[in-house]
């Protein structure tokens, strides 16, 4: 990932050419515009930024604020880039402050059926804002008269509190930009680290040089100069996110800012933001939503009593605390990595955050005497966590690290149909910090996450060319997971059999047992005993069978040219088809997909398929294998023919000749 850090104290060159960067005249088209059909670098985008203007900065009214105006124009192809005309602008709140959006403006241009150029302005009654919950709420308009070749533009201004918290620029988003640029202006007391994130380049030239502006800002009637920065990018490619992966944020190209430290004015002296390590575990130890809630073990040493009955294994303890906090606290859907109303209450209530719930897994499994600490960490569309000092609000999830017999689990109690030690897939995203109540906090990396399935079909092929025999199922770790979440989405076990028949029209289920889905370390083991018709492939003497009439993959998950992000599954992959058939003495195997091996490089996995026959009895064996959670870049274009081999040789069927 390329960066690009910028000292503030070293902007100390002219700022004649930055002073001169200002925003593009509102109100104006041209026909050109109107007329266009597409984008020359995109042609498949269904709309694209033609202008795109920012600028923020530091101001001295009343108060101090952080002042920042938008504007952009965009071009829309067809009916599929109408969703760009719905404008939703997230703002912070707080009790005591918030931030203001003023001086919206819009207007849509499009061309009428005599060729005319009609202007639609935004009606600003049409203008609302929704609260999204005691932090955010979101200011909306949609843009009027949206038609197939219009030119959208919008603009507006936000004044906020939260200056130390300055305002990053995205250059890139979800649809191609021509031109974006952004200005900013920081008072030179405030020291922040700037960096550019992603794989694009700021255009270059004295132009976009950092500059100096003297006597921009002063508190109390002392001044200070300002450091200004022009940023900008042209001929921006679309950002075009594919499955695995975390949050885009760690990826589009943007720029990023940082408090470092400032200076007060009124004393001279340099206030620094940027914690260290040792700081931040001292307050996380006292923290009344944090460590005081780890420390509270004694809350639940009774009722822990007959939990604990008859357990004489830490393991035995640890499972027995795991799954009665899983049955008595409730995920009421939000993410955090702190308690909200404490673990008390939480328990009290059956229901709470995920910082509630794990954090009450935590003093439960203290108080059983297990060895655990909580590890704070950022899920996968939170983003990626700052490693070199600590950022605090990075952190949105806390779950528990136990030692238990030389081994490491972390357990997590938000879900019912969770294991012990499977974490959700939402909390497979790099690092998380450990923190204790008695030494130095500390990264560590997650165990290794596993999905594993193996599919055991046993036939033998009737005389009336149906096949009948047996289909059993082996799942652990997150397939395990993801089947019994399946199951539980109906009233029964039954309804659950009779909608998966439903969508096998070929396949009818005589018999069925399935074990262990509610022993959540175990196995998911399905038995079905099916009959399945072979459908008449050219005439009566020839049948056809597609051995993957379970676990078939129709489309390659990786479909772009090239991925400047990694493919990050989350978990390693292993899937194992095995078919074995007996055929009548009149039958015989007239065609079979050869065989395949494949490997990716550096032993990143395998594909590999096998058949053999024994007088009238075939074996077909499959197996996909995956064993990284997250390939690089370089290592796409490899991933990417796998599966193209996967689907091809998936597709082919087993052809039976009657004699």
């Amino acid at each position: 990932m390329n960066r690009f850090l910028l000292a503030l104290a070293t902007a100390l060159v002219a700022f004649s050419a930055t002073a001169n960067a200002q925003d593009f005249d509102y109100g104006k088209f041209s026909h050109d515009e109107l007329n266009s059909k597409s984008y020359k670098n995109d042609t498949s985008a269904h709309a694209v930024v033609l202008q795109e203007f920012g600028n923020a900065r530091i101001v001295d009214a009343d108060r101090i604020t952080l002042d920042f105006d938008y504007h952009v124009r965009i071009k829309i192809f067809d009916n599929k880039g109408y969703d760009n005309g719905n404008i939703e602008i997230p703002i912070r709140v707080s009790s005591d402050s918030q931030e203001e959006i003023t001086d919206i403006e819009g207007v849509t241009y499009y061309t009428n059926e005599s060729g005319e150029a009609i202007k639609v302005a935004l009606d600003k009654k049409n203008i609302f804002t929704v609260k999204d919950n005691q932090y955010w709420s979101t200011v909306k308009f949609a843009m009027p008269a949206l038609h197939n070749g219009c030119v959208i533009e919008y603009k507006y201004h936000l004044r906020s509190p939260y200056f130390f918290k300055f305002k990053g620029w995205d250059f890139q988003s979800d649809i191609p930009k021509i031109s974006s640029v952004y200005k900013v202006r920081i008072p030179a007391v405030y020291n922040y680290k700037i960096s550019l994130r992603g794989t694009l380049p700021l255009l270059e030239g004295k132009q976009y040089e950092p500059g100096i502006e003297r006597d921009c800002f002063s508190i109390n009637g002392i001044k200070a100069d300002c450091s200004a920065f022009l940023f900008a990018m042209k001929d921006i490619p679309a950002f075009k996110e594919e499955e695995y992966m975390t949050s885009k944020r760690n990826f589009l190209s943007a720029m990023n800012f940082e408090l470092e430290d400032y200076t007060n004015l009124g004393t001279g002296a340099k206030m620094k933001m940027s914690k260290e390590w040792k700081d931040v575990d001292r307050e996380l130890k006292t923290d009344e939503s944090f460590g005081s809630q780890i420390k509270k073990k004694d809350y639940f040493k009774d009722k822990l009593v007959p939990v604990l009955a008859g357990k004489t294994t830490e393991l035995e303890k640890a499972y027995a605390v795991f799954h009665f906090i899983q049955k008595n606290i409730k995920w009421n859907g939000f993410l955090s990595a702190y308690s909200s109303d404490g673990i008390r209450k939480a328990f009290e209530k059956h229901t709470g955050n995920t910082a509630d719930i794990n954090l009450a897994l935590i003093t439960a499994l203290k108080s059983a005497g297990i060895n655990v600490e909580p590890v704070m960490m950022s899920t996968r569309d939170h983003g990626q966590i700052t490693k070199i000092y600590p950022v605090l609000s990075e952190f949105n999830y806390v779950v528990g690290r136990a030692e238990i017999g030389g081994k490491t689990y972390f357990l997590d109690a938000t879900d019912p149909l969770l294991s012990f030690g499977l974490l959700p897939l939402r909390c497979l995203n790099d690092q998380g910090r450990v923190f204790s109540l008695d030494k130095p906090s500390y990264w560590v990396d997650f165990a290794p996450q596993s999905q594993s399935s193996t599919y055991a079909l046993d036939f033998k092929l009737q005389e009336n060319g149906k096949l009948k025999g047996t289909i059993t199922t082996f799942l652990t770790g997150y397939d395990a997971y993801s089947k019994r979440k399946a199951i539980k989405e109906f009233n029964t076990v039954d309804e659950f059999v009779e909608n998966f028949d439903e969508k096998m029209p070929k396949i009818k289920i005589h018999k069925f047992e399935i074990k262990n889905i509610d022993s959540l370390e175990s196995a998911l083991v399905e038995k079905y005993d099916v009959e399945i018709d072979v459908y008449d492939n050219m005439d009566a003497k020839k049948l056809s069978f597609n051995p993957f009439i379970l676990t078939r993959i129709s489309q390659n998950p990786f479909k772009l040219e090239e991925r400047s992000y990694p493919v990050d599954r989350g978990m390693a992959l292993t899937e194992r088809v095995t078919l074995n058939i007996e055929l009548p003495k009149n039958y015989k195997v007239e065609y079979s997909p050869k065989n395949v091996g494949l490997a990716l490089p550096n032993n990143g996995g395998r594909f590999v398929t096998s058949f053999q026959t024994e007088g009238n009895n075939f074996n077909f064996s499959h197996i996909i294998q995956l064993n990284k959670a997250v390939y690089g870049p370089n290592e796409y274009p490899y991933l990417k023919e796998l599966y193209n081999q996967i689907i091809l040789s998936e597709k082919l069927d087993l052809i039976f000749t009657k004699s």
